[in-house]
């Protein structure tokens, strides 16, 4: 009985049903379409730091999904080294690795070139340039495809493996990639159940020793960089899959396995990478939001009325946005912050009471006094 998609004889067809998608994809459209509204009354520092942001988050989130856990410092300072002027070598703490994955990323979201195999290969590369996926694992062989049959993905302990999907003969794949190469470069579909297509299909393929899953969110993010003709992805597809890798893992073996896939229609599939597309954006309004609103306050705001400790708590709760710092400010948090003693921190935020920047919402007893920055 056949029981992987690539056994079936439309493959690598992979049919859906247009009608069931056309509200997420309108949906979507708009989202961007306010996103870049946002960006656009942003000036060119802001914007830098938000690129900055999400390239960090996007490095971390992809190779967390696969288990892999970067030190957030040696990335940003690899980020920063090649989009922040303001980078001092004094300032760096990144290694060879992160340096490699930035410039990976940077590649796939920047370069709107055609995808080739030399390029598909050297991305493969940059994802692991020790030769390994981590100290204790063993060597892969890196920016070449597999040349063994038996590549199955699994979970469970050794004796009770549960084997999720199994990939097509290596005699298969450069056929395949090759297909996949020429849909990428030259296929006009809508560009949301193109990227969709892309990234299930690569993983189906499943090409290389390790590392699949994140070549196949690259190709998805290219896809969408390309299509949108984005100058930069002010969002993060993998941040959002990560929030919910249990989903995504689930939906990805429910579509390539055809005892769930029985009909082999991937309508689900692409309707869901949408639908994660869309929560990275939405995670994307919300950062920008913050932005702007951090802004639009300090314009109103005569910073040299305020000391540095003021400043620096104001700062803190401006980049929790409209949904408030966790528990609203107190004085004991003002201690916290700012290591000085009670009698200063209270004085300290009486001062931002009365000049407008905080207000009182809380009072219990007499003693428990908090408040909120006033926007």
């Amino acid at each position: 009985m056949k029981k992987w998609l690539w056994e079936y004889e439309r493959y690598p067809q992979l049919p859906y049903k247009a009608e069931n998608l056309l509200d997420i994809i309108d949906e979507t459209s708009k989202k961007l379409g306010k996103l870049s509204a946002l960006l656009s009354i942003l000036n060119k520092g802001k914007e830098t730091n938000i690129m900055i942001d999400t390239m960090i988050e996007e490095i971390i989130s992809t190779n967390a999904i696969e288990g892999e856990l970067l030190n957030y410092e040696s990335v940003r300072s690899s980020v920063r080294k090649q989009l922040d002027n303001s980078f001092t070598l004094g300032e760096d703490s990144s290694t060879h690795h992160t340096d490699a994955l930035t410039v990976l990323l940077m590649d796939t979201t920047l370069n709107h070139t055609n995808l080739t195999l030399t390029r598909l290969h050297k991305w493969h590369s940059a994802l692991f340039s020790a030769g390994y996926t981590s100290l204790f694992s063993n060597e892969i062989k890196v920016g070449v495809f597999r040349d063994y049959d038996d590549m199955e993905v699994v979970s469970g302990a050794h004796t009770k493996q549960k084997v999720h999907y199994k990939a097509p003969p290596s005699n298969a794949i450069s056929k395949d990639i090759e297909k996949l190469l020429n849909y990428v470069n030259n296929s006009k579909e809508n560009i949301y159940i193109k990227s969709a297509k892309a990234h299930i299909w690569f993983v189906s393929i499943h090409p290389y020793d390790d590392g699949n899953g994140r070549v196949a969110r690259l190709i998805a993010d290219y896809i969408l960089s390309k299509g949108l003709n984005l100058e930069y992805k002010y969002f993060s597809i993998s941040s959002a899959i990560q929030l919910d890798k249990k989903t995504y893992y689930e939906t990805l073996e429910k579509s390539q396995n055809l005892l769930y896939n029985r009909e082999y229609d991937f309508t689900k599939w692409i309707y869901w990478h949408i639908k994660v597309l869309n929560t990275s954006i939405n995670l994307g309004l919300k950062k920008l939001d913050i932005v702007v609103q951090k802004a639009k306050f300090w314009n109103n705001i005569d910073q040299e009325k305020l000391n540095s400790r003021q400043i620096k708590v104001l700062n803190k709760l401006l980049e929790y946005g409209k949904d408030g710092f966790e528990g609203d400010l107190s004085t004991k948090k003002y201690i916290s912050m700012t290591k000085v003693s009670k009698p200063t921190a209270y004085r300290d935020i009486q001062e931002l009471v009365s000049l407008g920047c905080l207000k009182q919402v809380e009072k219990t007893a007499g003693r428990n006094i908090k408040y909120k920055i006033v926007y």
